[in-house]
């Protein structure tokens, strides 16, 4: 390639930026935007392996003595390690059994609807509660659930079907349950929406055929709807199983800990999250939490990776 195929390549390339300036001046946003907040803060990472104290200030960040693996080994022989690991898992897994699927059933539900009207008032109403924060949600469950004053312990004392409140809040044996039974209330909708926008792509003459063909509503839904979102519904998997530690699709491990966390559900309650968020904010253990978190990080790529290899093999369909 000579010199004046490059210039002339180099001009068109400059005035098709141009005409599209507004675009790239929006892209060139997003890209800054990751470099501040997401790329440049990767940079802490080597605290993992220092000795950081907060006394030394940013100068500390380059100047601590290096540990090498320390506190890694530390983080897996702390005697709560056993429990933190069984409890993320726990919560997580039971976020996948019952959480992954809820989404898909409710857009296939939703879907089937002929009503437009309340096709459209479900809808809304089920994505709703994601722009609620999980302070909110705490504040909600302690009105309907606390044991002596919540309106759902009150009414089943009332009609008799218990002699006190059920301590829903502060027994570690409903933790686990509270949290998936909130977090698929809260994120369904709003993952429904996914799998609603991968229906509406599905070919409408595919239906009316199948209905020609004496197919009914339930194997239309089996051979045609399921199938025709199964990229989507691979892609969000892969997506859950990388942010599996943080509850997968619903996420939401650490608001809810740290929020519905006390000294009395402790031992169900308290995972790998908040155990490094109290580590670095509350002791000041900085290279410590960074350690835990870190840890964290590497599983989740390593599961991305698996999974979406997995997937490949199996259905052909994949992220990357």
């Amino acid at each position: 390639m000579n010199k004046k195929t490059k210039g002339y390549i180099i001009k068109r390339g400059a005035i098709k930026f141009w005409r599209q300036k507004e675009i790239q001046l929006f892209a060139l946003a997003g890209v800054v935007y990751l470099l501040i907040f997401s790329v440049l803060p990767m940079f802490g990472i080597i605290l993992a392996f220092k000795s950081y104290k907060i006394t030394s200030g940013v100068a500390g960040i380059f100047t601590s003595e290096w540990v090498g693996l320390k506190y890694f080994k530390e983080f897996f022989s702390d005697y709560r390690f056993p429990e933190l690991l069984r409890n993320t898992i726990a919560i997580s897994t039971l976020k996948m059994i019952f959480a992954f699927p809820f989404p898909i059933l409710l857009a296939v539900l939703i879907s089937e609807c002929k009503n437009k009207v309340f096709k459209r008032v479900v809808q809304t109403v089920s994505y709703l509660p994601n722009f609620i924060s999980w302070v909110l949600v705490y504040g909600i469950s302690s009105a309907l659930l606390a044991q002596s004053s919540g309106v759902i312990n009150e009414i089943l004392v009332k009609l008799g079907i218990v002699s006190q409140g059920i301590p829903f809040l502060t027994d570690p044996d409903y933790f686990w349950g509270m949290a998936v039974v909130l977090s698929i209330w809260k994120s369904s909708g709003w993952w429904a929406i996914i799998f609603l926008a991968a229906i509406a792509g599905i070919d409408s003459t595919l239906y009316e055929a199948a209905s020609i063909d004496g197919a009914g509503r339930l194997k239309r839904i089996w051979h045609i709807t399921l199938p025709g979102i199964k990229g989507s519904i691979v892609t969000v998997l892969i997506l859950s199983i990388g942010s599996f530690l943080g509850g997968g699709m619903v996420g939401s491990n650490f608001e809810q800990s740290f929020l519905m966390g006390n000294t009395v559900n402790n031992a169900t309650s308290e995972i790998i999250q908040t155990y490094a968020f109290k580590m670095g904010m509350a002791q000041g253990r900085f290279s410590y939490a960074t350690a835990v978190d870190l840890i964290q990080s590497m599983i989740s790529i390593i599961l991305v990776i698996i999974s979406n290899f997995v997937a490949k093999k199996i259905s052909g369909e994949g992220l990357f």
